[in-house]
């Protein structure tokens, strides 16, 4: 029987990683990053899958950067998947975008605010790549079984689910870390911890969206604790100069000492289980 992309990552044993930049900026800074992470994961043996937006299709303002091109992001994608031999994932918004993105990376991504979509996530089960769904911000956990479901019922067993915080008013999400569990055994997929955009303070006066780096090892930390599979961080070498949502990046060589510590605590826990 034909392992799929997250029984692979998972068969490698402690939590894998997806990270990258949210969104391609260029050739240079998207191998810039990948090359880094893929030489810290392998030092520190975890699984690594590269991530990048090729498009930015949820902006608060009309003069927010969403991308170099689609078709020249998708072929730097690509080429950071082929040229490193790293699996590379990236988000759809629409159905017909599924096809044409699954030509290019190896998971698609479903966005939390689109996780109830059923024409995007059947077309992305349709294209025969695995699947990574985010739990929408508005959503409980026993919730997510359902998307899941969609996308097992339209062929694809190849799924997981992101948690990236839940709405807390009107400007603040909060993690209930309750969800990883009930997700895993719901769902019967793996579960991914959203470390960086959990910490996003969305739809400020200025129209940009703000965020606490600053608390990203925390998360990370609770995440890898409560028995995460994986764990999701957008990464770039200077967020203060990033073209999407740099308030809410870790820094790139802030990620080996901070994977180090995971890894460590990852190690404790387990040796608990045994």
């Amino acid at each position: 029987m034909k392992t799929n992309t997250f029984q692979r990552l998972q068969n490698q044993g402690g939590f894998f990683l997806l990270a990258g930049p949210c969104v391609i900026e260029g050739e240079e800074m998207a191998f810039q990053t990948a090359r880094h992470i893929k030489d810290v994961c392998q030092r520190l043996e975890i699984p690594f899958v590269f991530k990048g937006s090729y498009r930015k299709a949820n902006r608060s303002r009309l003069d927010s950067f969403t991308g170099i091109g689609d078709l020249e992001a998708l072929g730097i994608l690509a080429a950071v998947g082929r040229e490193l031999n790293v699996p590379v994932v990236t988000d759809i918004h629409t159905p017909q975008e599924a096809a044409m993105a699954a030509d290019f990376v190896d998971i698609l991504q479903i966005p939390a605010f689109l996780c109830r979509q059923t024409d995007l996530l059947i077309a992305a089960a349709h294209t025969g790549k695995a699947v990574n769904i985010k739990k929408g911000q508005f959503l409980a956990p026993e919730s997510m079984r359902f998307a899941v479901d969609k996308v097992r019922e339209s062929g694809c067993n190849d799924v997981a689910v992101t948690d990236r915080g839940t709405c807390f008013g009107y400007g603040d999400l909060i993690v209930d870390f309750r969800g990883i569990p009930v997700m895993q055994n719901l769902c019967n997929a793996p579960v991914i911890m959203d470390c960086t955009h959990s910490l996003q303070q969305p739809n400020t006066g200025s129209g940009v969206t703000g965020g606490k780096p600053e608390l990203i090892e925390t998360i990370a930390r609770a995440a890898v604790a409560t028995g995460a599979d994986g764990l999701f961080m957008e990464t770039h070498p200077n967020p203060a100069v990033a073209k999407s949502d740099g308030a809410n990046m870790l820094k790139l060589d802030l990620l080996e000492p901070l994977l180090t510590r995971l890894k460590a605590i990852r190690k404790t826990i387990d040796s608990f289980n045994k």
